[in-house]
């Protein structure tokens, strides 16, 4: 059965949020609150943990994963960030806005597209998942938490507890998420002299992007 922490969505419990730590360093998947919907999460450097994470998404090394990061700095240091792209990123975080970036030599070759060497990059708005971050230390790989065979993100803890429970190592139960999934923005054609397209309309507005 999957540990649930509740947790209060402004000023989380940092004693439940450390349990929560210890059991993403032993290998276990967590599903987390965002400011959009729910999101699967597990330590970057795990592979085992990372198909874990893809098998209960059933999707396949194709899948942009994310990281998630605390701040624009962090993120900078995981993917190759041109004087304009910065820029766009610096209006829209923290937000619910997924950006496509080249990935860096920081992330693991296997968690970029294999293609494209393309990563996910985010710095969410919810407290508590910013303090999840903060006492991890580094940042977590995610995505949507979306059911196979479904389209709509899951934004209630019982529900993921009950569904995933030989599946997640634990939930963060900080209250309801909207039923949005993230705006994801490739901003890779930027680095050409391209403009930014859109690949997913989600809850951040696009007129915060100029777009």
């Amino acid at each position: 059965m999957s540990q649930l922490f509740d947790v209060h969505p402004d000023n989380p419990q940092p004693r439940l949020l450390k349990q929560a730590v210890q059991l993403l360093a032993r290998g276990g998947v967590l599903a987390v609150p965002t400011d959009s919907s729910y999101a699967l999460v597990c330590h970057l450097d795990d592979k085992t943990a990372a198909d874990r994470l893809r098998r209960i998404r059933q999707v396949d090394d194709k899948h942009h994963l994310t990281l998630l990061c605390r701040d624009l700095s962090e993120l900078a240091s995981y993917a190759r960030v041109d004087n304009r792209q910065y820029r766009l990123l610096k209006q829209a975080t923290p937000g619910p806005y997924t950006f496509i970036l080249e990935a860096s030599k920081e992330v693991p070759r296997r968690l970029s597209h294999p293609s494209r060497k393309t990563i996910g990059l985010r710095v969410p708005g919810h407290n508590a998942l910013l303090a999840l971050l903060d006492l991890h230390n580094a940042p977590l790989l995610a995505t949507t938490l979306i059911p196979p065979g479904e389209t709509a993100p899951l934004n209630d803890a019982q529900e993921i507890r009950e569904r995933f429970q030989h599946d997640l190592a634990g939930v963060i139960d900080a209250g309801a998420c909207t039923l949005e999934p993230t705006t994801v923005i490739d901003l890779t054609p930027m680095g050409t002299g391209g403009q930014p397209e859109l690949v997913r309309q989600g809850k951040g507005a696009l007129a915060l992007l100029g777009m």
